[in-house]
């Protein structure tokens, strides 16, 4: 654990030190574009804080590779190797996109290009853990790997519309992740810890926790493309590489695990990500409009509309995360008598807290009609 602490630690503090310096790049490079009707930032703000990010993930997974306690991990590189060209694919094709605004085509040619790229280094799925599913052809074997890690991607775009939104649903998602995949390692091996999901969810916790500061609301700078693109890349690639991990040729020694979790822990991880990517493809092509155009009706949009201001809104959405991401991992894995009530309960706060200003708004209009 200790290892990966470092490693957190690392990347946390490359993250937050370079970010700062990319927001001063950013507002002498780019154009300054005007606030719009659907933003909820006041005045335009620069967007290369992707490149932060990625520093800072490459610095981890550079001192990861010197360190003895991965050893087993880079000692079949492929993996990582595609994990560090995607991210420089994402690089160079996020900063053009926040400097030159690419069309919509050309950076889903891009975020294809990223998924072969994972799928060329040995990161494919091959089986789902639901009713014994296989994928006996190459072809859908492939095309599955890119749709997970494209649909990752845009998910996680989608919900970048409010300050320190996308930043801490990642930061929330990727330690979900990484305690699970820490405690399947600690099952596996009783001497080798090192496990290559929960690297990639170290070192993407460290590095989205030191740009959040500097993004939360008021945010100085946004991640941009290459932030949220490297972000769901990782948590899909550590999703991808867990469930083969489960239900790979070494299966039996995860006997021990649920054999839905591979499939319930994205899903609870990436839950609002993927609720708002799949609400606003239904939405927009309900309207006659492109699944990639732009709009003013994303949860976050659905949150400030109830009443709650920009800050409250992201926090009650964390909370949304946490909650259904942790809830997943106690109630598979821990005492369910305990952990059961204590998931209803913090349901039924969040639910509270989330409609609060209707209710208060109800409240107001009652107290009115019983004084007429």
């Amino acid at each position: 654990m200790r290892s990966y602490l470092l490693l957190i630690g690392i990347t946390f503090i490359t993250s937050y030190l370079v970010t700062p310096v990319f927001r001063a790049v950013g507002a002498r490079l780019m154009p300054k574009i005007p606030v719009r009707d659907r933003d909820v930032h006041e005045k335009p703000t620069p967007k290369l804080g992707g490149v932060a990010i990625i520093l800072g993930l490459a610095l981890g997974i550079g001192l990861a590779s010197q360190m003895s306690f991965f050893d087993g991990i880079f000692r079949a590189p492929e993996p990582i190797l595609g994990v560090l060209w995607a991210l420089l694919i994402i690089l160079v094709m996020g900063v053009l996109d926040d400097l030159l605004d690419l069309r919509w085509w050309i950076k889903l040619i891009g975020q294809i290009g990223v998924g072969l790229v994972i799928v060329k280094h040995g990161i494919i799925l091959k089986a789902l853990p639901v009713g014994a599913l296989h994928f006996d052809s190459p072809v859908v074997q492939v095309a599955v790997t890119v749709v997970i890690i494209v649909g990752t991607m845009n998910a996680i775009n989608f919900v970048d519309g409010l300050d320190g939104l996308a930043a801490g649903i990642s930061a929330i998602g990727a330690a979900t992740f990484f305690v699970y995949s820490y405690m399947l390692a600690t099952r596996v091996s009783a001497e080798d810890y090192a496990n290559f999901s929960a690297l990639l969810c170290a070192v993407l916790l460290g590095a989205t926790l030191g740009f959040l500061p500097h993004n939360f609301r008021p945010a100085s700078i946004f991640m941009g493309e290459s932030g949220v693109l490297a972000i769901g890349m990782l948590l899909a690639v550590a999703t991808l590489a867990v469930t083969g991990d489960v239900l790979g040729e070494d299966a039996y020694r995860f006997r021990n695990v649920p054999a839905f979790m591979p499939v319930l822990l994205p899903l609870g991880v990436m839950v609002l990500p993927y609720l708002d990517l799949a609400m606003s493809i239904i939405r927009r092509t309900a309207n006659g409009k492109s699944p990639f155009t732009a709009d003013r009706g994303h949860i976050h949009h659905r949150m400030l509309d109830l009443g709650h201001p920009p800050a409250v809104a992201a926090l009650i959405l964390y909370a949304w995360a946490a909650l259904v991401a942790s809830g997943v991992i106690v109630i598979s894995l821990g005492n369910r008598k305990v952990a059961i009530p204590l998931y209803v309960a913090g349901f039924v706060c969040v639910t509270l807290v989330t409609w609060w200003p209707i209710l208060k708004r109800r409240r107001k209009r009652l107290a009115r009609s019983r004084r007429v």
